[in-house]
């Protein structure tokens, strides 16, 4: 029925329809010069997507060849479904992050669900067991009810899919800001468990070798969602909702399993996710990663709808599908396989010798494109670079100290902030118990899950502070990877490497592509000093409502190794009479802070300094510490500064309190944000021992009476019932959404 809509070559180039795809008419003519001729329809809409930013990272690939991507541990870097670190005992971690920030803006809830279903592939597309799912999400100000809504579902979502697929969702963080009002952030983190012996490829080897199709059935949903992720939102970006996709959490569940059983077969030869630009990515990049080419049959394909063009199928993003290619000959024990699961296994294709990818639908070739020009050869851009006048204006500003009259007040509205705010509205809808395997819950500074079996743990986060990045992308980069290493450290874990998700706007003006180059400085300096590489990730760029941007976001996955889980540590303070210190020193820094933009509504000024030498020195002092089992409790200070840190680490103890003495400028040594500090606490009697390995500062104790009470010796006093904090803290969230 739609093939009578499809123009011919010659109109397509005369109507410039590639254009209507997101292709320029420089890039048009490339693909006629690749061809040797005008391409038809079909062709056109292979190269759109695959040439879309979401696809060949196209303006980001010259700034991602800054990260630092090996290292001893990194047993697969970027380039497949995720990386994967060694963790000893032939084991290994398996970790990437992705966006679904688009998709989420207009349809939040299967936005959401589907880019957990993704992530989720992605990682047992390695042949890895997915044991935890983490998010960053940022939305705008919750005072207004679109973005209470949006909120809400996207939430739901996850916990949704999450909940269903039976996959713990353990850590996460969300921030809320005005620059997301209208471009909301969803990105989610799969991480899983595998053997070295049972480690996939997705490439297509061996010529003569069988393509085949399983999973779910070929629909409508999702057309052309890779080239909705790479342009910004509009007032018009509504009219895009057919490409959203849908997801089925129990569809999924079977995969899964089908597909683990499936990595133990020596009949598989490679697997992909069918994600982003569904059966053209995974045939194009399976076909070029291997030096090979593809034939597929479009027919043979499995469509629920009627009428599918070879453009839809190819084009189509539905979920839950997975290609494969299956030593020739072998191809009825993958069917019986997956049979088992109630899933088909359809043979579509042959892997071929001439490098092209090869579509044939109704009897006749419909496309014969090569496959590295789809995959590796699309065009890459080098954007002109500016520095924005805003951030030479900020830089030119002295450290402003706001004003705080009422520092009681002031601590009870920093608790009230969403930022700040307790998070368990969105976790309670989590399950993060399920598989019994999580040892530290939401709620701390990293999660933490045992490695079932061993006597070793995994902590994993997600962190950016985007207000740092705005104002300073650079030192905002190198703030994210130290954070998340903080969190990881505070939780008893070795940090081992990053994936990350760079969220910015459009690259193509020259102050966000700016910030794009710079934040990556800032992320590969702090990589390389903390020795934590960067093994895969996500760009999403264009993330933009009527032209105004987001604040530049990359977003830090991080996961550690705890050595043994007796290690494991959080946040909350333990028992009355141990000792309370804090490590690192602390400036007039609130540039970006919860404090500034709670005086003035707005941030300004420089972001705080990051001295990564010493930031190393004292993660290795505080992890040697908690090894040798001297650290009853472990807080990076953050958001908020000291007096946040501290009321946390109470907040969530059996009614403790605390006794705190401050030194220097009370409003700096209550709420500035310098970085790397940390909130430790200690029995008595590891006094003397953990002194010798930790340069910390002495500054109270933990007292068995629930009251917060902090004073100095300029006369400075504040003391509060931890129950009124704990109120305060807990119920911001919940009131807000009312």
């Amino acid at each position: 029925m739609s093939l009578m809509l499809e123009p011919n070559p010659e109109q397509l180039k005369a109507q410039k329809v590639y254009k209507e795809m997101g292709l320029s008419d420089e890039e048009f003519a490339m693909i006629e010069k690749i061809l040797g001729r005008l391409p038809n329809y079909t062709e056109i809409g292979l190269f759109s997507v695959m040439w879309s930013e979401h696809c060949s990272y196209k303006n980001s690939k010259p700034v991602l060849k800054k990260f630092p991507t090996t290292g001893e541990k990194v047993l697969q870097g970027p380039g497949e479904g995720a990386g994967i670190v060694d963790i000893g005992d032939e084991q290994a971690v398996v970790f990437k992050i992705e966006s679904h920030n688009h998709p989420s803006a207009i349809e939040p809830y299967q936005g959401a669900a589907t880019g957990v279903g993704g992530i989720i592939r992605d990682v047992f597309s390695m042949g890895a067991r997915p044991v935890a799912m983490l998010n960053s999400l940022r939305f705008g100000e919750l005072d207004n009810a679109r973005t209470k809504y949006l909120f809400k579902e996207v939430v739901a979502g996850i916990a949704g899919y999450g909940n269903c697929i039976g996959i713990p969702t353990v850590g996460g963080e969300i921030q809320f800001e005005s620059a997301y009002e209208g471009n909301p952030l969803v990105n989610a983190m799969c991480v899983g468990l595998i053997d070295h012996k049972d480690i996939q490829k997705g490439q297509a080897h061996g010529i003569g070798n069988t393509v085949m199709y399983v999973g779910a059935k070929t629909g409508r949903d999702g057309i052309h969602g890779a080239t909705f992720a790479s342009e910004e939102l509009t007032d018009q970006s509504e009219e895009k909702r057919p490409a959203v996709q849908v997801g089925d959490p129990f569809m999924e569940k079977l995969l899964l399993e089908a597909c683990l059983e499936l990595v133990k077969s020596d009949a598989l030869v490679g697997i992909q996710d069918m994600g982003a630009a569904g059966l053209t990515s995974s045939s194009a990049e399976m076909a070029s990663k291997a030096g090979s080419g593809i034939e597929m049959n479009l027919d043979l394909v499995p469509q629920r709808e009627t009428g599918m063009t070879a453009y839809e199928m190819m084009l189509s993003e539905s979920q839950e599908r997975m290609l494969i290619v299956v030593t020739k000959g072998r191809e009825q024990e993958i069917v019986d396989l997956f049979s088992k699961y109630d899933l088909e296994a359809v043979a579509i294709g042959t892997v071929t010798d001439d490098k092209m990818l090869r579509l044939i639908h109704n009897g006749e070739v419909v496309a014969n494109v090569p496959a590295d020009a789809l995959a590796e050869e699309a065009p890459v851009y080098h954007k002109p670079s500016q520095e924005p006048e805003y951030y030479r204006e900020f830089q030119m500003m002295e450290n402003d100290i706001p004003q705080v009259d009422d520092y009681k007040e002031t601590l009870m509205k920093l608790l009230q902030q969403p930022t700040i705010a307790s998070k368990e509205w969105v976790y309670d809808q989590y399950d993060y118990m399920v598989r019994t395997n999580t040892v530290v819950a939401p709620g701390s500074d990293a999660a933490v899950i045992r490695i079932r079996g061993t006597r070793k743990g995994l902590a994993m986060t997600t962190d950016c502070n985007s207000r740092y990045m705005y104002l300073d992308p650079e030192t905002g980069g190198k703030i994210a990877v130290a954070e998340a290493a903080r969190n990881i450290v505070c939780s008893g874990g070795e940090p081992l490497a990053i994936t990350d998700n760079l969220n910015f706007g459009n690259p193509e003006k020259p102050e966000i592509f700016w910030q794009i180059e710079k934040s990556a400085d800032g992320i590969s300096e702090a990589c390389r000093t903390l020795n934590t590489p960067v093994i895969g990730g996500n760009v999403s760029l264009y993330n933009e409502t009527n032209g105004a941007a987001i604040y530049p976001t990359p977003v830090i996955g991080m996961v550690g190794l705890v050595a043994d889980i007796e290690h494991a540590t959080t946040q909350h303070f333990k028992e009355a009479g141990d000792l309370i210190y804090l490590l690192g020193e602390t400036q007039a820094e609130f540039g970006g802070s919860e404090l500034q933009k709670l005086t003035y509504g707005k941030i300004f000024g420089k972001a705080p300094v990051l001295d990564l030498d010493k930031e190393v020195t004292y993660q290795s002092q505080v992890l040697k510490a908690i090894r040798e089992g001297l650290v009853a409790s472990a807080h990076d200070v953050a958001e908020g500064g000291l007096a946040v840190a501290v009321a946390e680490s109470l907040i969530g103890s059996k009614g403790l309190g605390a006794n705190i003495k401050i030194a220097g400028n009370t409003v700096s040594a209550l709420f500035s944000e310098s970085q790397s500090r940390f909130l430790l606490s200690v029995k008595k009697e590891h006094q003397q021992m953990f002194e010798s390995l930790v340069d910390a500062r002495l500054i109270g104790e933990v007292t068995d009476l629930p009251v917060l009470q902090m004073s100095s010796e300029e006369g400075f006093e504040l003391a509060e019932q931890v129950d009124v904090l704990k109120e305060a803290w807990k119920g911001a969230i919940p009131c807000l959404l009312k």
